[in-house]
C-alpha cells in the first residue's frame, strides 16, 4: 500500500491526512506542515499488528537508586540551571535569538568541561571548523582540547559518537541535522523529529550528554514540534535584548533539576561573563533614585533576586491613552490600574503609561503587583518613594495584598544590599526575629495608599 503524505502539527504533533489553516487537537493557526515520515493510508483504528510482544519488566516503586552523577562545566551559572551539572546520559535543548550568544555560551562550557579531562565534541552544521576556530581564539579558548565536526549528516555523526564515546556532544543546531531515513528538506518538522529522537535515544544508550541548539521563531518559541521539548530532559532558553549586554539562561523544564531556575551572564569582549550578584546588575548604580521606581524584591527559581521597576505617568495627546510595558504582563498592568481606580480611587484616565523591568529582565510572578502599584503612584504624584525599601505582594480584585512565597529569602537579599525597610503583604513568617530588614505589613491597597501618599491621592 503506498504511503501518502501527513500534515504535522507544529505546536502539539498531531497528524492530519490533510491540510488545513487550523489544528483541531489544539487550535492553533497555520502550524500544519507536510510530513512524508508519517502514512495516513491505512485505515482509522487499526491496531499494531496480530503479533504478541514480550512482556515488559516490572520494576517496585520503592528502591534505594543512588542520584545520577553530575559533571560540571566549570561555568557556575550554567550548572546552576542544570542543576548542579550535566548529568549522564541526559539530552539538553537549548533556545534563543539569533545572535544572543547561543554558541558562544556552548562553546565557553564545552571547553570548561574539556579543561577538567573529559572528551568533548563541537558538531556545527551551521560554521565550519576555521569559523569556530576563530570565536575561539577571540574568547581565548583556541587551546582547549575540544575536538570540532563540521557535518550534517545524522547517520554519520551518530556513528563518529559512537566509535568516540565523548562524555558530552554539542549539535549546533538541530534544525541542520538531515537524517536520511525521512524524505524531506532539513529543518521540516520531521527531520527536526526524527533527528532529536535520535539524538536522544543514543544518548540513553550509549552514555554521555547531548546538548542540542534550536533555533526560535518570532514568538520566542523552539521552532520544530513542540513534541521535541517532550523527548529531551531539560530545555534551556537563552534570553536577552539586543540593547543589553546582561542575558539570562533559564530552565523551563528539568527532569534532574528545579525548573525557573535562573543564570546570568554578562556580554564582553571575551565571551560571556558570569554575574554572580545579579541584584545588584539589575538595580544598577547607587544613589538617589527618581519618582516612578520602585525595588522589586523577586524570586527567580530557587534565587532571590531584586530589580527596579520604573513607571512613567504624561498626559495623553491620543483618544485612548497608550499603555507600553517592557517586561512584565501587559494584561496584569491593566488589571492593576482597574483596582486602583476601584478600590483605591485613583484613576489614570486620559494618561500615557510605561512600564519599564530595568535591565532587560523579564519578571512574571504576580508578587510584582504591589512594586508596580507603588511605582505608578510614584510616577503619577511625582513623589518619591523611600531609597532604602523594597515592595513585593499580590494585589487581589478586592484590593487586599495576598501573601507570598518565601518572604524570609526575599529579605535576606534586601538586607544583604542594604535595604532597611520592606512593605510586604501580611504573613505569619514576618512574627518573631527575622533578618535586619523593618517588615512593614500591607493588607488593604487602599489604605496603603492614604499612609504613604496622603489623604489627597486616594478617592
Amino acid at each position: 500500500m503506498s504511503r501518502a503524505p501527513a500534515f504535522v502539527c507544529a505546536e502539539c504533533g498531531a497528524a492530519h491526512r490533510k491540510w488545513a489553516g487550523r489544528c483541531d487537537a489544539c487550535g492553533a493557526w497555520n502550524s500544519l506542515a507536510e510530513d512524508q515520515g508519517l502514512s495516513t493510508a491505512g485505515p482509522p483504528g487499526k491496531s499494531l499488528g496480530a503479533a504478541k510482544g514480550r512482556p515488559a519488566a516490572l520494576v517496585p516503586l520503592a528502591g534505594d537508586d543512588a542520584p545520577p552523577p553530575r559533571r560540571p562545566t566549570g561555568k557556575a551559572e550554567f550548572d546552576r540551571v542544570l542543576g548542579g551539572g550535566l548529568v549522564e546520559g541526559s539530552a539538553v535543548l537549548v533556545g534563543g535569538d539569533p545572535g544572543i550568544g547561543k554558541s558562544t555560551l556552548l562553546l565557553q562550557a564545552a571547553a570548561g568541561l574539556a579543561a577538567a579531562g573529559a572528551p568533548v565534541i563541537y558538531v556545527s552544521g551551521e560554521e565550519a571548523t576555521a569559523q569556530i576556530r576563530m570565536r575561539a581564539r577571540r574568547l581565548g579558548l583556541d587551546a582547549a582540547p575540544v575536538r570540532l565536526c563540521a557535518e550534517t549528516n545524522l547517520r554519520d555523526i551518530l556513528t563518529m559518537l559512537d566509535a568516540e564515546r565523548p562524555a558530552l556532544a554539542v549539535i549546533d543546531s538541530i534544525q541542520t541535522m538531515w537524517a536520511d531515513s525521512v524524505d524531506s528538506a532539513p529543518g521540516s518538522v520531521s527531520q527536526v523529529r526524527a533527528a532529536a529522537h535520535e539524538i536522544t535515544n543514543f544518548v540513553k544508550r550509549r552514555g554521555g550528554a547531548a546538548i542540542m541548539v534550536g533555533h526560535v521563531t518570532k514568538e520566542g518559541q523552539i521552532a520544530g514540534p513542540r513534541v521535541v521539548e517532550h523527548m529531551v530532559d531539560t530545555v534551556l532558553y537563552f534570553e536577552g535584548e539586543r540593547g543589553h549586554q546582561f542575558r539570562i539562561l533559564r530552565a523551563v523544564k528539568n527532569r534532574f533539576g528545579p525548573v525557573d531556575e535562573i543564570g546570568v551572564f554578562e556580554m564582553t569582549g571575551a565571551g560571556l561573563a558570569e554575574v554572580p550578584n545579579p541584584s545588584a546588575l539589575f538595580l544598577g548604580e547607587g544613589g538617589r533614585r527618581a519618582a516612578g521606581a520602585a525595588v522589586f524584591a523577586g524570586v527567580e527559581g530557587s534565587r532571590p533576586l531584586l530589580c527596579e521597576i520604573q513607571a512613567l505617568v504624561a498626559t495623553s495627546t491620543l483618544g485612548t491613552p497608550r499603555r507600553a510595558v517592557v517586561g512584565w504582563d501587559s494584561g496584569r498592568l491593566a488589571m492593576i490600574l482597574a483596582v486602583l481606580e476601584a478600590r483605591a480611587g485613583v484613576s489614570f484616565a486620559g494618561l500615557d503609561i510605561y512600564l519599564n523591568i530595568a535591565g532587560g529582565l523579564r519578571v512574571s510572578e504576580p508578587a510584582a503587583d504591589l512594586a508596580v502599584a507603588c511605582a505608578l503612584l510614584s510616577a503619577l504624584h511625582d513623589a518619591p518613594l523611600p531609597q532604602d525599601a523594597v515592595i513585593f505582594g499580590e494585589i487581589a480584585l478586592s484590593g487586599a495584598v495576598r501573601p507570598v512565597s518565601q518572604i524570609e529569602a526575599r529579605l535576606k537579599e534586601a538586607e544583604k544590599l542594604g535595604f532597611a525597610a520592606a512593605w510586604t503583604p501580611p504573613s505569619a513568617a514576618l512574627s518573631g526575629a527575622g533578618p535586619g530588614v523593618r517588615a512593614t505589613p500591607v493588607e488593604d491597597l487602599r489604605e496603603f495608599v492614604l499612609q504613604v501618599f496622603g489623604a489627597d491621592h486616594a478617592g
